[in-house]
């Protein structure tokens, strides 16, 4: 049975001092959805007005999804060969693709945590017990590694083909959606490859019936999911807020719930793409995205294109904090 450390609770206090003092002036009051970034914000750090992001970093957790190599009639599931994750990864590693590219624009840093792949879902578990374990702990080390080193932001991100059709079992089961109800989009996929993907989601699912949180882990995610949910943790037990972003981030965040309770209190979810599974993440976690863009990138970058608006949320909450209390003064 996984243990995990008691999460600590935002600070409430300020929380609602940055919510009180947004709320006395018609200026604050018209700030929309960015007034609960603030308040938010200002909770996870326990400050009014919080500081601005200093150091904001994407942690891409990389790994691939036994899935994918399945094919239904001679058709796969994915628009997206497994050899593509090798061809990201270096991508990545290299400083180049669209998660780079918005980092640099929005000055947050990345780093690259790689895991074992999975084994075939729909026939096998993921892993084992062990590599579960192992997974989780490398999850929290990077967090660790993170918050040491002064980040005040965090980014969990994936990077897998076949990440949608894992978010897809996981979300499938915990809300007993049916195969062809969970399936989206995915990264371009034909209507032959759509039925490719419930089919195996079908046979996933089976599998995975009845079973706990720790259980669906190992039976049903793959390694990096499980580092994900492992950060996620970790971050939350240091009281670090997390900007959420993709299906399997959201998926994993509800697994971590599920596990640590109290961590999705420092969660705020930057987006919501067009993936049946992601919007039963978010709604299971009660969060409410920023952006609804019809991104399908992952890697995290529908949360670094959401960083300018909690950045900017941030700079008008000072402002109009500091300018009450001056005429209080």
């Amino acid at each position: 049975m996984l243990k995990f450390e008691s999460i600590p609770g935002p600070d409430l206090e300020a929380r609602s001092a940055m919510e009180l003092g947004l709320a006395s002036s018609p200026r604050g009051a018209s700030f929309g959805r960015l007034r609960s970034v603030a308040q938010w914000y200002a909770g996870c750090r326990g400050q009014v007005p919080a500081e601005q992001v200093q150091r904001a970093r994407v942690v891409v957790f990389a790994g691939g999804h036994g899935i994918v190599g399945r094919t239904f009639e001679g058709v796969g599931l994915s628009a997206f060969a497994p050899e593509a994750d090798a061809e990201i990864l270096q991508e990545l590693n290299v400083g180049a693709g669209p998660t780079h590219a918005i980092a640099r624009r929005v000055n947050a840093g990345i780093r690259v945590v790689t895991l074992p792949s999975s084994a075939p879902i729909d026939t096998e578990d993921a892993m084992s017990a062990q590599v579960l374990n192992e997974s989780l702990a490398a999850g929290q080390h990077a967090a660790d590694v993170e918050i040491d080193e002064g980040a005040d932001l965090l980014i969990p991100a994936e990077l897998g083909v076949g990440a949608t059709t894992v978010a897809a079992v996981i979300m499938g089961t915990l809300s007993s959606t049916e195969p062809v109800a969970i399936v989206g989009p995915g990264s371009g996929t034909t209507d032959s490859m759509w039925k490719t993907k419930v089919t195996v989601i079908r046979d996933a699912m089976f599998r995975a019936r009845n079973l706990d949180p720790e259980e669906l882990l190992e039976v049903s995610s793959s390694p990096s999911t499980a580092a994900l949910v492992g950060f996620i943790i970790q971050a939350a037990t240091r009281r670090t807020p997390l900007l959420v972003d993709g299906p399997l981030v959201a998926t994993a965040a509800v697994i971590a719930e599920r596990l640590a309770p109290g961590t999705k209190k420092w969660l705020y979810a930057a987006s919501e793409g067009l993936e049946p599974a992601h919007h039963l993440a978010l709604e299971d976690l009660g969060l409410e995205p920023l952006l609804r863009i019809e991104l399908r990138a992952g890697q995290g970058c529908g949360a670094l294109l959401a960083l300018p608006l909690v950045e900017s949320a941030l700079d008008l909450a000072a402002d109009e904090v500091t300018a009450i209390s001056s005429q209080l003064d």
